[in-house]
């Protein structure tokens, strides 16, 4: 049986990079500790397994050493002030997917004849961040008393989604990679990210996340959009980024979502924090931590006052358990994006693209799966 000879270095770095280490992998491949120790070399269809147990393209591991893996766009992220360096497998599988996507709905575009979306790098980094947010808030209908009168986040978030979609931004929310549920995303590696372009703009929210984090990732997403400007994104509210680009997107959010000038009509200083904090917080239904951001920004909280209440509803919001479950296909749609699934999917459907393609892009492979979708969105075969 032909052996194909791969360094131990490389096997270690694959683990690693996956977040595994060799022993506790050795239970799903037996043979992978002798590897590592020299004693044996795999055959060709033993390394296509461990590759795709690590989520390494398997070229990488005949390399002589370990590649340094760059994020494809502008990475703004930071951890206690520090540069996150290596992205995980899960984080640039995601970006590699939406870029396919974008790239197909570019082309698909073209060939609809689309003209480009005039918001798409309209403002710059000199505008004022009031007006900014005003104008970003017209274009999607964004209705603050609309958004009031909702009963829960999960129905703002949808119809904050559907505006955005409207206006012709693909909006992809999914917790795992492309379809795979045993690959779930880390919402502290990453809340989201922006890829710009004017006949595809795409913004990606991570799924794990709360609803009411994912409304402030999405405002956040949506400003670098409007800016024309990728990027992987440093949307935390607790502190204000170092990076310029990163700071005014934050600046834009909380005022798309929470208008200064109707928080401080709102806001009543004299009532109990933690009540106030949830009126607000259902009023303008966003996270807590925004609303405690935005009376910090008022010139509520402050100092040492404001880090204690920061931290102590970080804490109270992590500990609450994430909900789970709802229907697979409504999942689907929301994970591709229904402007992004509707045009592949009747584009399959026509005859102008293959299903093959469709499926790749979707991420399932049965036609039963494409059929359900399709009645979902209401293009039944």
């Amino acid at each position: 049986m032909m052996r194909v000879e791969v360094r131990a270095e490389m096997l270690r770095w694959a683990c690693e990079r996956a977040g595994f280490d060799i022993e506790a992998l050795s239970d799903r491949i037996p043979q992978l500790s002798a590897w590592e120790r020299g004693e044996s070399q795999p055959t060709l269809k033993q390394l296509e397994d461990f590759a795709k147990a690590t989520h390494t393209p398997i070229g990488y591991l005949f390399l002589p050493v370990p590649p340094i893996e760059r994020v494809p766009i502008p990475d703004f992220r930071t951890v206690a002030g520090e540069r996150i360096e290596r992205p995980s497998p899960d984080l640039l599988d995601t970006l590699y997917l939406c870029q396919q996507r974008q790239d197909w709905y570019r082309n698909f575009a073209r060939s609809m004849g689309e003209a480009p979306l005039a918001f798409v790098g309209s403002v710059r980094l000199s505008d004022d961040v009031v007006r900014t947010a005003a104008l970003i808030r017209h274009a999607l209908a964004f209705d603050l008393e609309e958004r009031r009168r909702m009963p829960t986040w999960t129905d703002a978030l949808r119809r904050f989604i559907e505006q955005a979609d409207t206006l012709g931004v693909l909006v992809m929310v999914s917790g795992v990679v492309g379809s795979n549920n045993k690959r779930k995303l880390d919402s502290q590696e990453f809340r989201g990210f922006a890829l710009s372009d004017e006949l595809g703009p795409l913004v990606f929210i991570n799924g794990t996340d709360t609803k009411a984090a994912q409304m402030f990732t999405l405002a956040h997403e949506l400003a670098h959009i409007w800016l024309g400007q990728s990027a992987l994104s440093d949307a935390q509210v607790r502190s204000l980024p170092e990076h310029k680009v990163e700071r005014w997107c934050n600046h834009v959010a909380a005022e798309i979502l929470v208008p200064l000038d109707a928080l401080r009509t709102e806001y009543s200083r004299r009532a109990e924090l933690r009540s106030e904090l949830d009126r607000l917080a259902r009023r303008f239904k966003v996270s807590t931590l925004v609303i405690l951001r935005r009376i910090h920004d008022a010139g509520g909280l402050q100092g040492e006052a404001y880090r204690r209440a920061y931290d102590g509803e970080l804490a109270r919001l992590q500990a609450i358990p994430k909900g789970s479950g709802g229907n697979f296909y409504l999942t689907l749609g929301a994970r591709a994006g229904k402007r992004f699934a509707r045009a592949l999917v009747g584009s399959a459907l026509e005859g102008q693209s293959s299903f093959t393609e469709a499926f790749r892009l979707l991420g399932f492979k049965k036609m039963s799966t494409f059929r359900d979708l399709s009645n979902s969105l209401g293009m039944g075969l």
